[in-house]
């Protein structure tokens, strides 16, 4: 059996079948995509509850911790920890010379 040597045409990418499964797809996903946002809404507005507490008297005291509060902790003054160095536009125009 001899290999064929015809080449098989590269399909065109506006086939009326293409145009048709994605029109399919695309339709289907919008319908799902719907769908899916009515029952979300339709289970947001079945959970919402209302308490109305007009009525009650609610009667209690404050309770504080006895003894002096602590506000905050005053940081330490230290000195900079950075050196600047003098004599480093000397050292760069030397590492310069060397170039």
């Amino acid at each position: 059996m001899e290999p064929t040597t015809a080449r098989r045409q590269p399909r065109k990418a506006g086939t009326p079948m293409r145009k048709l499964v994605t029109l399919l797809i695309a339709s289907s996903l919008l319908a799902l995509t719907a769908t899916a946002a009515r029952a979300q809404n339709k289970d947001a507005k079945a959970k919402v509850k209302v308490y109305d507490f007009s009525g009650d008297t609610i009667e209690g005291d404050l309770i504080k911790p006895e003894g002096s509060s602590v506000d905050a902790r005053d940081f330490a003054k230290h000195s900079s920890l950075i050196k600047i160095r003098k004599d480093f536009i000397a050292e760069i125009l030397k590492s310069a010379e060397d170039l």
